[in-house]
């Protein structure tokens, strides 16, 4: 098959225990333990391999099914922290430092460091404005194959990433990790200059920047600079008038992904943002601070007259 092969069957004439080993049929892999080898097909992407049995102990003669339909990818290594899950544990371990805020990845020239080594590598690309990989059905290109394979589900509307606690689905990863936290509602990350806080590191760090006065990204067309590139991009599409981002569900259209989020909410009636004390519920987390605020009394916009 595509998969594994089990490998001859070893014994030992003083021995009443035998060894059963399994090789990738795509590479140098070998192992005795059966899930061993559907984590490491998994990271193949092969689709015709699926394990139905137990881990394989010594003295077992189980065979691995090389030609199973309906593969389902088999994610062992589940974060005790979130619902996410995943095929290596080497994954896990990069996703645990997105709650522990280690950033490990990093560049002798820049300040900035990331938790995932892929993220370098768009920060990299960012830098140089290489964009490798080209989409065959727009003129769009990208810095990374994965925000192509994102990309090419605006043409299909495929939506492989599911959320396990509810029937919601999206077309990109970082969507999913987004939602999640309206299950969990877990938000370690404080700031240290204001009461907010959030559920990934990567949010609180972008917050920071409002607190920070340096704005190293300019606008070439007005006197506007932000923060963030990623803000002076969507801010570019003001004068552009570009607005890539389509509403599925009727003809609107927006300059920002997140603003037609927050959009799609007024056809769906979702409402992740719950308040704490009263339990009402909001389709935008600034009407929730804004609510919030009857609750605490404060009153933080003051006029400069009077």
């Amino acid at each position: 098959g595509d998969g594994a092969v089990q490998l001859e069957m070893t014994s030992s004439p003083l021995k009443v225990t035998e060894v059963v080993s399994f090789r990738c049929c795509s590479c140098t892999y070998v192992t005795r333990d059966q899930r061993g080898i559907v984590s490491h097909l998994v990271a193949h992407g092969n689709e015709q391999f699926k394990s139905e049995h137990p881990p394989v102990s010594s003295g077992s003669r189980s065979k691995v099914p090389s030609n199973t339909q309906n593969h389902k990818s088999d994610k062992f290594f589940k974060c005790k922290l979130c619902p996410e899950a995943f095929a290596w544990n080497s994954d896990l371990r990069s996703h645990n430092q997105t709650h522990t805020g280690e950033k490990p990845f990093k560049r002798k020239f820049c300040p900035q460091a990331f938790s995932w080594n892929a993220d370098l590598k768009v920060h990299n690309h960012r830098d140089t404005g290489e964009k490798p990989f080209k989409c065959k059905l727009c003129p769009k290109s990208f810095a990374v194959n994965s925000s192509l394979r994102g990309h090419n589900s605006t043409h299909t509307g495929e939506k492989p990433f599911k959320c396990r606690l509810c029937p919601k689905a999206f077309a990109w990863n970082a969507d999913l990790r987004m939602h999640n936290q309206t299950h969990t509602r877990e938000k370690p990350f404080q700031c240290k200059l204001c009461p907010k806080s959030y559920a990934l590191n990567s949010s609180l760090t972008r917050h920071k920047s409002t607190h920070a006065a340096e704005k190293p990204f300019k606008c070439r067309l007005c006197p506007k600079s932000f923060a963030w590139n990623a803000h002076l991009q969507v801010h570019n599409q003001t004068h552009t008038g570009e607005k890539p981002f389509k509403c599925e569900l009727c003809p609107k259209a927006f300059a920002c992904n997140s603003v037609l989020r927050i959009h799609t909410r007024t056809h769906t009636g979702e409402k992740p943002f719950r308040c704490k004390l009263c339990r009402i519920a909001f389709a935008r987390n600034s009407d929730l601070r804004r609510h919030n605020q009857t609750h605490t009394g404060e009153k933080p916009f003051k006029c400069k007259l009077c």
